[in-house]
């Protein structure tokens, strides 16, 4: 009985400590002497934990050893200490939680630090890009986007890890502009990626709701001309434009890639254009970038009939270049961007420049195709009732 009033006072105490991972994360030392960190930088990790402690809400006791788990892992590499007895209760709860993250890499443990504190200063309606990011180039701030210049490397993170990086109207303006911003900077190449578990669910389907006062048209026209905006950005950006594709894409995101120059995949990523489930078409040059990678059959599987890829999938039909096992996706991946990186750039630009510059006129022309037909899409009945009740079945959920 003495030992069960123990753990019972033991567990009192543990759900009663309130900033157990607060109190604990500032005395616990970063080693330099670690390799270098391929996605997050010194300070963006600095940055995260300073933010860490202005939270205003406790998120929680699971979140906290989340948080915990995830420094230990990112400063120390694997849980190599001694498992603490059965009534020392709170430190093996934490050092359970250390040890369930395995053999991630300290690369991986950062990004994922970085993102989970991204997330929660996000839901207090702060803005996540303060976290982990000094705008790269000439100063300018992003709401949506984490975007960073480093080791001849721009990256732009879209950063809506609690939506699962779902793409707002302000997110393309912000995506337009930080392609314009990489385009002129002095990096040799540009990755996209994305915070959190997801790469990108594609459209906030929000922006389908707001009905502006001048109608659906209008709001047809401007979404069509802000469509169009975005994917030139994509077919015009000058230098290599690399996707490292952290886990599920949709839509968008998906049809997009074809104007990529690299795909990295981590293994659990999935591919989904689940177009005419919405009512809708394809989008960004897909009709014809599709089914000149993977031929008329798999691209209708796809943009017809709504056929979702694994990343290996992906790999075998050419949407993806490479997959890489989740736990070793983001050292793998970034050391051999940083290596890319130091190839001459004016030949990497000149070089893609002749492999684009024959389709590059093709590609605008299926861009302004696809956007009238999506305008006509949009302001269908057909269109209306499928995203309707792609919301009343997520309100069923």
């Amino acid at each position: 009985m003495a030992g069960v009033a123990l753990r019972s006072s033991a567990v009192w105490r543990f759900v009663k400590l309130r900033s157990l991972v607060r109190s604990s994360v500032p005395s616990l030392k970063f080693h330099t002497t670690a390799g270098p960190m391929m996605g997050v930088t010194v300070q963006q990790f600095e940055q995260a934990k300073t933010k860490l402690s202005t939270l205003k809400n406790d998120p929680g006791n699971e979140v906290k050893l989340k948080i915990y788990a995830l420094f230990k892992q990112a400063t120390q590499g694997p849980c190599n200490t001694p498992k603490p007895g059965m009534l020392d209760f709170v430190n093996k709860v934490k050092w359970d939680a250390w040890k369930s993250l395995g053999s991630i890499s300290q690369d991986e443990a950062r990004q994922q630090y970085c993102d989970l504190i991204g997330s929660l200063v996000e839901a207090e309606g702060g803005s996540s890009a303060q976290v982990a990011a000094t705008p790269a180039g000439s100063g300018a701030s992003y709401e949506t986007l984490l975007v960073t210049t480093e080791d001849n490397i721009t990256t732009i993170k879209l950063n809506r890890p609690a939506k699962k990086n779902a793409i707002t109207t302000e997110m393309y303006n912000e995506i337009i502009a930080a392609l314009d911003q990489a385009a002129k900077d002095d990096s040799v190449i540009t990755v996209f990626t994305g915070a959190g578990d997801f790469y990108c669910s594609g459209n906030d389907l929000t922006n389908f709701t707001k009905i502006p006062e001048d109608g659906v048209e209008a709001m047809a026209r401007k979404g069509g001309d802000l469509l169009r905006k975005y994917i030139s950005a994509y077919i015009d950006f000058p230098k290599p434009l690399v996707a490292v594709v952290n886990g599920p894409a949709v839509g968008i995101s998906v049809t997009a890639l074809g104007l990529f120059d690299l795909v990295y995949a981590t293994e659990r990523a999935t591919f989904h254009t689940p177009f005419s489930q919405l009512g809708q078409s394809a989008e960004g040059c897909s009709s014809y970038t599709f089914p000149k990678m993977m031929g008329n059959a798999k691209a209708s599987e796809m943009l017809l009939f709504n056929k979702k890829l694994t990343a290996a999938q992906a790999c075998e039909l050419g949407l993806v270049t490479e997959v890489f096992p989740d736990s070793s996706f983001q050292s793998e991946v970034w050391t051999r961007l940083k290596a890319y990186a130091k190839l001459p750039p004016n030949s990497l630009a000149l070089s893609k420049q002749l492999i684009r510059s024959m389709e590059k006129e093709r590609l605008h022309a299926v861009n302004d195709a696809e956007v009238e037909r999506l305008m006509e899409r949009w302001t269908s009945d057909e269109c209306f009732n499928a995203v309707m009740s792609f919301f009343q079945a997520k309100a069923k959920l």
